[in-house]
């Protein structure tokens, strides 16, 4: 709610009244509707106005100098001063030149003619298209051209472009007014941008008008609001001197406007080199949701900044920085809170507390966290599927079978990653297939964060006549010593781990709905493996990182069985030097679910 104090100021800034004492206006299509009030308001406020209207119908029928002339002399009759100009609107240098020689320039010029010729697309006439353009778009066009060097001369002009809902969203039955309002937005662009240099400003205005179109489609109280008083002062303001705007869309209704422009969405690469000429359908189809993707839509303001976008992605691709598949991960601290929850934090942990309270001075992201940014790759692409022959994988026959995470540099509590992600390796096990994925996230700047490797099992894909083991790259697991272990923490999970786990983007249904965990031979939904590899990575923080995460440098695992949510997770480790090795079991079962673990750590400290 305003103040008295804000609102006494608002007062006094409208009591500034807006001027345009010396300006010398050409309003087309004035002999009616919009056009009329806006020779009015112009002239009411010092302008001197061509009024320009042919007198012809709604059509483009006919025509008549009697509409021009009844503005001119209303206007007189208030004090005012116009000349009434009757020239069709595609004779733009006559229409100019009625202001040349009445008033000896030309500063200000709403473009606002408009006939229709309301017909569906197979009822269209070449004279009906013709007609709406030429005087919707080509008598803009002319206008403007003829004044343009006038106004480059004496360095101002400000220039209206009319354009309508049917050109920005459709119009049952307007093709061709629909095509040419949208066209007049392209026009608009240009001679904003060539006028700059000259002060010479470019807008365009969008009216919603009551008309027989849309009388019985909208509201009535919506319908009988829409008069030419509450919109005019929109472009009336968009025409003064004092407004800096140049390139704008402006949408207005009822006493209402709003600024519009185009976004673009995040964007989607679908090739991986320069020296790759071509991509198929078949690709695009699998990317299509990323391509049409607009969550994180970004407004491009030039053709310049667009192309200079199109210059970075080829430049990453000729780097070799973009590795087939893309995508965006954008966290906040709400995400890192509810993963540490999934993951078995507490409050009733002191410790923990680091991670759970978004205020804390110590607030920090558990590490195990960045294996979503690879994961929601490998689950909305379709990475994986394509290194296969058959090029078939799904959730309903893919396991994972090991996981490497390296965190490479520091990390804060929010931000927006892009992931890059390429098949690495591919093994043929007979009974299925292992693909091994490498995944790159890096912040905004280009920072390298974090490291993914995951090793995914497809079941039924073998037999394709690959190799059996593993190139050079691929992250080995390590066993545990032989000995006993030099500690062990047990961590209770509740019945609805993997439930909370699931929020953390780790969709695939086999975690939470019984038919598919049943159609997967387990009597209830299993725990995620990377939920207990997280509960694991708390385990070795606690003990021997002092529960600070800047410590981690890295971690490895294989899955080796399920877990039921509700078991008792045991994980047992042993330290050397600043390798930590671990192996965690179900003490219910006794049976091991991760093996062959490890944790680096950058510094050891270790606590009873």
């Amino acid at each position: 709610m305003l103040d008295y104090h804000s609102i006494n100021s608002l007062a006094k800034m409208s009591s500034e009244q807006i001027r345009y004492n010396g300006r010398v206006a050409i309003v087309i299509g004035a002999g009616a509707g919009f056009g009329r009030e806006y020779a009015f308001l112009l002239a009411e406020r010092g302008a001197k106005v061509v009024v320009n209207e042919s007198g012809g119908t709604d059509s483009g029928e006919g025509a008549s100098t009697g509409s021009a002339d009844l503005v001119v002399n209303e206007i007189k009759l208030k004090g005012g001063i116009a000349v009434a100009d009757h020239n069709s609107v595609v004779d733009g240098a006559k229409i100019v030149e009625t202001a040349i020689n009445n008033f000896g320039c030309v500063d200000i010029i709403i473009n606002n003619a408009g006939i229709l010729r309301d017909r569906g697309i197979l009822k269209i006439s070449e004279q009906d298209w013709h007609l709406v353009h030429n005087v919707r778009l080509k008598g803009s066009f002319k206008v403007t051209q003829a004044a343009w060097p006038h106004m480059k001369k004496q360095n101002y002009g400000r220039i209206i472009m009319t354009s309508s809902d049917s050109g920005m969203y459709g119009s049952f039955g307007q093709a061709n007014c629909s095509a040419t309002k949208m066209v007049l937005i392209g026009l608009a662009n240009r001679v904003a941008i060539e006028g700059e240099k000259y002060n010479i400003h470019c807008n365009v205005i969008i009216p919603t008008v009551a008309s027989r179109l849309t009388q019985g489609i909208l509201p009535d109280m919506l319908f009988d609001e829409l008069k030419p008083q509450l919109i005019v002062p929109v472009a009336a303001y968009l025409c003064h001197e004092s407004c800096e705007d140049n390139g704008s869309y402006i949408e207005s209704a009822a006493g209402w406007a709003a600024k519009i422009h185009s976004v673009r969405g995040k964007s989607c690469v679908l090739r991986t080199s320069i020296g790759q000429d071509m991509i198929t359908p078949e690709y695009v189809k699998s990317v299509w949701s990323k391509v049409t993707n607009m969550k994180d839509a970004q407004h491009v303001n030039s053709f310049g900044e667009a192309s200079g976008y199109l210059l970075e992605v080829m430049e990453n691709i000729k780097q070799s920085k973009i590795d087939g598949f893309q995508d965006n991960f954008k966290y906040g601290a709400k995400d890192l809170i509810l993963y540490a929850l999934g993951i078995g934090a507490t409050v009733k942990n002191a410790n923990d507390l680091k991670f759970l309270y978004e205020n804390h001075p110590d607030f920090h992201a558990i590490p195990s966290f960045f294996v979503l940014p690879g994961l929601l790759l490998s689950l909305t692409t379709n990475l994986v599927a394509s290194a296969l022959p058959e090029g078939k994988a799904d959730l309903t026959n893919i396991l994972h079978g090991e996981q490497y995470l390296e965190i490479c540099d520091e990390i804060p509590t929010s931000g927006d990653l892009t992931s890059t992600g390429q098949v690495f390796d591919i093994m043929d096990k007979s009974t299925g297939a292992i693909v091994v994925t490498n995944t790159n996230s890096f912040d905004e700047s280009g920072r390298l964060l974090v490291k993914n490797q995951s090793s995914i099992f497809v079941v039924g894909a073998g037999k394709f006549g690959g190799k059996n083991d593993p190139i050079h790259g691929v992250i080995p697991t390590v066993p545990a010593p032989k000995r006993l272990p030099d500690d062990t923490i047990r961590y209770n999970t509740s019945e609805d781990q993997a439930a909370l786990y699931h929020l953390s983007g780790d969709l695939n249904p086999l975690y939470i709905a019984p038919n598919l965990s049943m159609m997967a031979g387990f009597k209830t939904p299993i725990l995620h493996g990377l939920c207990s590899m997280g509960f694991s990575l708390r385990a070795v923080l606690a003990k021997y990182a002092n529960n600070n995460p800047s410590l981690f440098k890295c971690v490895k695992v294989r899955f080796a069985g399920p877990v039921i949510p509700g078991q008792t997770l045991q994980i047992d480790m042993w330290k050397e030097s600043k390798r930590i090795h671990f192996l965690t079991k179900v003490v219910e079962t006794g049976k091991n679910v991760i093996t062959g673990a490890y944790v680096d750590l950058k510094q050891v400290i270790a606590t009873s």
